[in-house]
């Protein structure tokens, strides 16, 4: 598609120039010489421009009018019928972060963009050239950017962001993405080779009679089919099945799939999920909206609206009766439905960081095995935002537990929410640390409860805690360990599922949604982490008496 398009752009503007570029400069050159070129060659005749130089061109396709020496014979002869060319060229570069800075270029193809490895870097490469194809605000050219991906830790990743900033709903004041790209997938059955009829129409099923290719092969079966047959052959073998994903996408999820040796979790088991969750009609498991303070009025009742717009995942509600339940001790109130579940929170204390980046606040709540009217061992809500303003994100936290009527776990790294809670009278609905008893908790602790994050035992738990719950909860039990191998798991926030898929315990802070999730596990478990109670060193032995009969005797 994207030599084609070279071939049709270039052949149609004048003074223009259309550029090349892949994962390598062997690839650009490839592309050059083996698609564009020959497609150029191929045109009719009506349709080829005068071109300059050889019939098959190494490096540039000009279509200009052939150069000539100038001669004292020819220097003052004026032709009768003055040629005109196009002055367009086609060429291609090296591929270097800084290809084609300064050019002006009417279409740039990047080929293979979701295969670029270190040093050249897709994402670094895209913010040079694309001024290639911009004067100040106005736009002089386009950029065609395919691929399939490579696993992340190889390329895959700057891609996956690329095209995630590509977004065409997500748009600046300037009507354009982050990238100034449009994403656009395209499963892998719609032009699959092999299930193309002979009318350019994809068999995506398979034909009650065979059909006569494209290539005047008769297709028998369609391209979902034969697509499932290779995945159910490759089920065994995790990496393989990732690999063809990434090579014959169906789903976005597909595309960018990682190597499972890379995932510190079950990718098995969590791309099963995915996929699962990919299939359904999400918007019937989950809800999005917000929390609000009933008629605005701060500490009074908490009411959960729908809203398409809203930071909050829902996926389940208690009925009325279980809303706003807490009780008060010592002027402090208390979550009554802890019995029921708790919320994990990974929070972050500055509302903006310098270039507008940082970390995401992310908060998960999750339900215990309970006799009550809820779901059990599951997750319900996902929040993973960063509003305008520390503060907003805190007051959420806090509507969120409170209308649960559940507590939090929090790092207590960054205080600011821990502070918010006590601040408005909270502190009950704020968990210690579950692996110290009270009087060993520090005076800061004990002020605003919390967990450390610098602990490595504390880490080791956390990634152990999510660790256990995929192998229960999460995809197929083809063991039947733990349920039925026919029933899939129950976990439908894809976003988490992904975050899990990715995390790296050496570099926890980029996982907000793993982190929260975790801490919501490690709530509901926290009896696992009760320390241990050393025995007495100390033996005193009494004497122990029968005093049956008349006379005590000693046993």
């Amino acid at each position: 598609m994207g030599s084609s398009e070279c071939v049709n752009t270039g052949t149609l503007a004048k003074d223009a120039r259309v550029g090349i570029l892949s994962k390598t400069g062997s690839d650009a050159k490839k592309m050059f010489t083996d698609k564009v070129v020959p497609i150029g060659n191929n045109l009719p005749f009506f349709f080829k421009p005068i071109q300059d130089g050889m019939d098959k061109p190494k490096t540039e396709l000009a279509f200009r009018i052939p150069a000539s020496k100038i001669t004292k014979k020819n220097m003052y002869l004026v032709e009768n019928e003055e040629l005109d060319g196009l002055d367009t060229t086609i060429d291609w570069k090296n591929t270097d972060d800084n290809s084609y800075d300064g050019e002006k270029l009417l279409l740039l193809v990047h080929d293979e963009s979701g295969k670029w490895l270190k040093p050249n870097n897709i994402l670094n490469n895209w913010r040079v050239t694309k001024t290639c194809l911009r004067l100040g605000s106005k736009i002089i050219g386009k950029c065609m950017m395919g691929s399939t991906s490579n696993a992340l830790s190889k390329g895959g990743d700057n891609f996956k962001s690329l095209f995630e900033d590509s977004n065409a709903i997500k748009r600046n004041a300037n009507g354009q993405t982050k990238s100034g790209l449009y994403n656009l997938f395209i499963p892998m059955e719609w032009n699959m080779e092999g299930f193309i009829d002979r009318f350019g129409m994809p068999v995506l099923y398979s034909p009650p009679k065979p059909v006569l290719g494209i290539d005047n092969q008769m297709i028998k079966v369609g391209a979902i089919e034969y697509w499932q047959n290779e995945v159910d052959s490759l089920k065994n073998d995790a990496d393989a099945l990732n690999e063809y994903y990434r090579q014959f996408p169906r789903t976005e999820s597909h595309a960018f799939r990682d190597e499972s040796k890379m995932s510190l979790f079950n990718l098995t088991k969590i791309y099963q999920q995915i996929d699962y969750n990919d299939s359904l009609i999400i918007q019937h498991h989950t809800t999005r909206g917000s929390f609000y303070w009933k008629d605005g009025i701060k500490d009074t009742e908490v009411i959960f609206r729908p809203d398409n717009k809203g930071r909050f995942n829902v996926g389940w509600t208690p009925k009325k009766e279980l809303q706003n339940r807490y009780y008060i001790k010592n002027g402090k109130k208390y979550p009554s439905n802890e019995h029921i579940g708790s919320f994990g929170c990974d929070s972050y204390d500055i509302s903006g960081v310098v270039g507008g980046g940082g970390s995401n606040g992310a908060l998960h709540g999750m339900t215990k095995f309970n006799m009550d009217d809820a779901p059990s061992n599951e997750f319900f809500l996902e929040y993973v935002a960063r509003p305008q303003t520390a503060e907003i994100f805190f007051e959420e936290v806090l509507m969120a537990c409170v209308f649960y009527g559940m507590p939090l776990l929090c790092e207590n790294n960054k205080p600011r929410l821990l502070y918010h809670f006590k601040n408005r009278g909270y502190r009950g609905f704020s968990m210690n640390r579950p692996d110290k008893i009270f009087n060993k908790l520090s005076k800061t602790e004990r002020e605003l409860g919390g967990i450390p994050n610098s602990s490595e035992d504390v880490k080791q738990s956390h990634a152990s805690a999510v660790e256990s719950y995929i192998e229960k909860h999460v995809g197929l039990d083809l063991e039947e360990s733990f349920r039925n191998s026919d029933d899939m798991g129950s976990m439908y926030f894809t976003r988490t599922l992904e975050d899990w898929a990715k995390f790296d315990i050496s570099n926890r802070t980029k996982y907000d949604a793993t982190i929260s999730s975790g801490l919501a596990i490690m709530a509901n478990q926290k009896h696992l982490y009760l320390p241990i109670k050393k025995e007495s060193k100390i033996s005193i032995n009494f004497a122990r008496y029968k005093n049956t009969g008349t006379i005590s005797e000693i046993l």
